[in-house]
């Protein structure tokens, strides 16, 4: 069976589409930046997913394109790298901060005359902002002390907001193995075992099947601790009776897929059942409302007034949707104050959370914006939240 992935020439297809963008805007240059957890920018040029130092693509209007790595990552990069051309500069370095005496390294001047962008007068984007380091940018302001710098975020989410049917396979093969690693955990939780006990049941099913990593730090939350939008799983040890939050993930060829809703070891009743349940009516309600054409904006002031309607102003967090793809989380979001339609083959995360005094509660799967719809890429997560009795 043929590994599913993203194929060279679709590579090549992104670069010239970013140049044909950076003529209408009239941009010399773009470069974009990124490193072990934010890497998706470059990535999404080059295939290269940087470790320790971080990693750039710059691309002339031309349609020339080249990776940009630190010092200890020339080899790697050029075996991993999908253009033609690659550099070595000392801005991209680790950030222990060698200074690699003996390094004779490239310069961004390097870059862009092996590019063909020439000239004093330049404008060049910076497409990730977030992820470039001052050590980077005060490097290229040097290089470049004449050039205009447009801030181009904007550039990358034309371009990966619409997927391809290569992308669109592989998040439905995250998401596949993401499945397999729920229904595993769900079949080995017990009282006594620990969170982080769960989380590697979860990696060891993601590996044996075919990931390359996970789609994000995968975590396994009891308690208190589901309240946490953002945490990491620990040493506590189930109990009867817990709630217990999955988001268990998979990534394939840099796409990354999630699979989030809340279990309990134990009888659901109460207050309890009764936030678990809004919880999933409203992650249920945004899904009907994802259609091609629909505004974004729209589908976000309709889910907050849900909240308020049913008394969770103070609970709300944020929602209903936000983008995924070679990251779990990208651009764009769907909030209140977004201003754009949705389109087809948009892919989206509908990530439903809400967090109460006591205890959070997540659901989340991941979709496919169509002309009449959505499609769900996931295998469909449970009607109601599972109850495991022992």
């Amino acid at each position: 069976m043929a590994r599913i992935c993203i194929p060279d020439q679709e590579y090549k297809e992104r670069v010239q589409r970013c140049a044909a963008i950076l003529r209408r805007e009239k941009l010399d240059a773009l470069i974009v930046n990124g490193n072990e957890a934010d890497y998706a920018t470059p990535r999404y040029f080059s295939g290269f997913w940087p470790l320790f130092e971080r990693a750039g693509v710059a691309i002339s209007a031309g349609g020339d394109a080249a990776l940009m790595v630190g010092p200890e990552s020339r080899e790697f990069g050029a075996d991993r790298n999908k253009l033609d051309k690659i550099f070595c500069l000392k801005a991209y370095r680790e950030g222990a901060d060698p200074s690699y005496p003996e390094l004779q390294a490239d310069t961004f001047q390097d870059v862009f005359k092996a590019i063909g962008v020439t000239g004093q007068k330049l404008r060049i984007g910076i497409a990730s902002f977030l992820d470039t380091s001052m050590t980077i940018y005060q490097a290229i302001c040097d290089a470049f002390p004449g050039a205009e710098f447009v801030n181009a975020g904007y550039i990358m989410t034309e371009l990966r907001q619409i997927k391809s049917e290569n992308e669109l396979a592989c998040l439905r093969e995250g998401y596949r193995l993401a499945d397999l690693a729920t229904k595993q955990v769900i079949k080995e939780i017990r009282p006594g075992m620990t969170e982080l006990q769960m989380v590697g049941v979860a990696q060891r099913v993601v590996y044996e099947n075919g990931a390359e990593y996970e789609g994000l730090p995968m975590y396994v939350f009891s308690e208190a601790s589901t309240r946490h939008a953002i945490s990491r799983s620990c040493y506590r040890e189930f109990q009867k009776g817990d709630i217990v939050q999955l988001n268990l993930s998979a990534k394939i060829d840099g796409y990354s897929a999630a699979i989030g809703y809340p279990i309990c070891l134990g009888k659901l009743e109460g207050e309890r059942r009764d936030i678990v349940q809004f919880c999933r009516q409203a992650h249920q309600w945004t899904c009907e409302q994802v259609k091609a054409g629909v505004m974004a904006g729209d589908i976000a002031k309709k889910f907050y007034q849900y909240f308020v309607d049913n008394g969770f102003k103070d609970n709300f967090v944020y929602g209903p949707l936000h983008s995924t793809g070679i990251i779990e989380v990208e651009a764009p979001w769907a909030e209140t104050t977004s201003m754009y339609p949705l389109q087809p083959n948009m892919t989206y995360q509908a990530d439903t959370f809400i967090s109460c005094p006591t205890f959070g509660v997540r659901w989340e799967k991941g979709l496919v914006v169509t002309e009449n719809g959505c499609d769900i890429l996931s295998p469909e997560i449970p009607e109601v939240c599972p109850e495991l009795l022992f």
